[in-house]
């Protein structure tokens, strides 16, 4: 606000996390505007309908009455109200009709999540179009801006080292600040693995582990197994973010889940799930239903336990009480786990933790223990690879304001899951990895290690709690394998389920180190496997096969090594 005020600029770009409180202080700056007859008139431009509507309540308590049905053409709204808001799409429909408003008042335009003006086609030229004459705008963003040759009206951007323009934020606050000021809560990432199974369109069944060194195609397609409704990852993972919920309401009763659903079919069988789990009917949240902003409204009032939203709500969405989310999407681009994260980093009450329950791929990871780097808008590149930071941006924003229906239908004609099960991995907390040896079994006490930390706590006691849950485990387990030592039962004399399991990890381990060895894929292994040995895949084959093919393992490599 000082910066602001002294300055007087005619743009401003702030560049705040999510929770932040880039509305407040847009809203600020807006009455202050308006109080020294700077300006007579505030317009909106939101990302999506139901922030516009967020938009209009945040105004009202701030003294600004807006009106959030205001659409492009229609020409006067009611004298009651001191400004309008708008999506982008809106004004790209009829930027002329926009236009022609804001020339006839001195108005703010407060472009909120701004990137969005940076989309190809309509979108920026319609912005630009629409707002040249306006008195003064302000710009808001709190993710990653896009990365290619479309510059983002009203931005400034200034040559970096290497002379590529970049966008020049007049005002920043990061994660890392806005956590050292306790106004976002820290996050406790917990990433489960497993052992999965499909088959693919070519009618081979592939075997892989969730976590593993993968291609790209075997990493999608075993996440996509993972979150199929009919396996057994993504209902373990439900059980144990219920269960990590019911710990967190224990310091903070009204504490909500978030379970961001790839489409609305899936995002149906998990709130199943979860009505199983809990007893308890969890809220389905489909964009393309008229209802959708109300559900959230409501969810945001209430005190029940779980929401269901495909893919995601929309970034600004304001659910102060979410604390814990679940990450059941194929979705996963820098910018898209951004906005997702943001739900639930809004701190209410000092100490509050977010816990966020996501898949054992390598990106999302890396997402995860990179939350504080700043990114900047860079022009001059053309977005060519679908991993670039924005590329899925178009394509999200579409999903976002109309239907998802179709995305499960075409993905279920190459592709069919057969079977799965989840394994506690670790936990990712402040760019450190924390977990126990060897592997941990859903509803085992090694996981209830982790699960059962109490929701309230500082960044400093978590670290230091995590770090003695770990210890304390290691000195636990060693007296009693030494103990054990000299009578360890073999495979045959554990109980089956047991059996196959170790089978299981004694065949993913040689698997692993034949690809250590060649380079060969792990799925490409086990394929070549299955089909000198015969039977099933991996994680349904029986304990004869599983032997078979450990037997044959071995025997590739003694010939390689003979």
């Amino acid at each position: 606000m000082e910066k602001y005020f002294t300055e007087q600029p005619r743009d401003f770009l702030a560049v705040a996390t999510p929770g932040a409180g880039k509305t407040t202080f847009a809203l600020s700056v807006a009455a202050e505007l308006l109080g020294r007859r700077i300006i007579d008139r505030v317009t909106v431009v939101a990302p999506t309908e139901h922030l516009k509507t967020q938009w209009a309540q945040a105004a009202e308590r701030a003294g600004i009455p807006i009106d959030p049905t205001y659409a492009a053409g229609k020409g006067r709204t009611s004298q009651d109200y001191v400004g309008i808001a708008v999506t982008y799409a809106g004004v790209a429909v009829n930027p002329l009709a926009m236009r022609i408003r804001t020339e006839r008042f001195k108005t703010l335009v407060i472009l909120d999540e701004v990137h969005h003006a940076g989309d190809a086609l309509s979108w920026g030229e319609g912005v630009r179009e629409a707002f040249e004459p306006a008195t003064r705008r302000l710009a808001l963003t709190g993710t990653p801006f896009r990365s290619d040759v479309n510059p983002i009206p009203f931005v400034s951007y200034a040559p970096g080292p290497d002379g590529i323009p970049r966008s020049a934020a007049d005002y920043t606050y990061g994660y890392s600040h806005a956590l050292a000021d306790h106004v976002v809560r820290p996050v406790l990432f917990l990433a489960y693995s497993g052992e999965m199974s499909w088959r693919t369109r070519a009618g081979d069944e592939v075997a892989a582990r969730l976590g593993e060194p993968l291609t790209k195609d075997l990493t999608n397609q075993a996440l996509r197994t993972a979150l199929d409704p009919e396996g057994s990852w993504i209902p373990s993972v439900l059980a144990a973010a219920d269960k990590r919920l019911s710990e967190v309401r224990r310091h903070v009763p009204d504490a909500g889940g978030l379970v961001i659903a790839t489409d609305q079919d899936s995002a149906r069988s998990y709130a199943k799930t979860l009505r199983k789990i809990t007893g308890e009917s969890a809220t389905v949240v489909l964009s393309d239903e008229k209802a959708a902003s109300k559900k959230i409204s409501a969810f945001a009032a209430d005190e029940s336990r779980w929401m269901v939203a495909v893919r995601m709500v929309s970034e600004g969405v304001d659910v102060p009480r979410l604390a814990v989310g679940v990450w059941a999407t194929t979705t996963s681009t820098p910018l898209f786990f951004a906005q997702a994260v943001g739900r639930f980093v809004r701190a209410r009450t000092r100490g509050e933790i977010a816990s966020i329950f996501l898949p054992s791929v390598p990106r999302l990871l890396s997402f995860a223990s990179e939350m504080e780097v700043e990114r900047d808008h860079v022009l001059g590149r053309k977005v060519t690879d679908e991993d670039d930071i924005f590329a899925a941006e178009d394509d999200l924003l579409a999903q976002a304001n109309a239907s998802e229906s179709a995305s499960s239908e075409e993905q279920s004609l190459s592709f069919e899951a057969i079977g799965s099960e989840a394994r506690f991995d670790h936990v990712l907390y402040d760019g450190a990895t924390f977990g126990h040896e060897g592997e941990v079994q859903v509803g085992s006490e090694e996981e209830m290690d982790f699960l059962g930390i109490p929701g309230l706590l500082e960044p400093g006691q978590m670290r230091d709690l995590l770090r003695q849950r770990q210890s304390d485990r290691a000195r636990k387990q060693k007296p009693a394998v030494a103990a054990a030592a000299p009578a360890v039962p073999s495979v045959e004399q554990v109980s089956t389920h047991e059996q196959l399991a170790v089978l299981r990890r004694e065949l993913n381990g040689l698997v692993a180190a034949w690809f250590h060895r060649t380079g060969q894929a792990h799925g490409i292994t086990h394929a070549a496997l299955r089909k000198e040995c015969g039977g099933p895949a991996a994680a349904i084959a029986n304990a004869e096969q599983l032997r078979a093919r450990i037997d044959r393992v071995r025997e590739w490599a003694a010939r390689k090594s003979g």
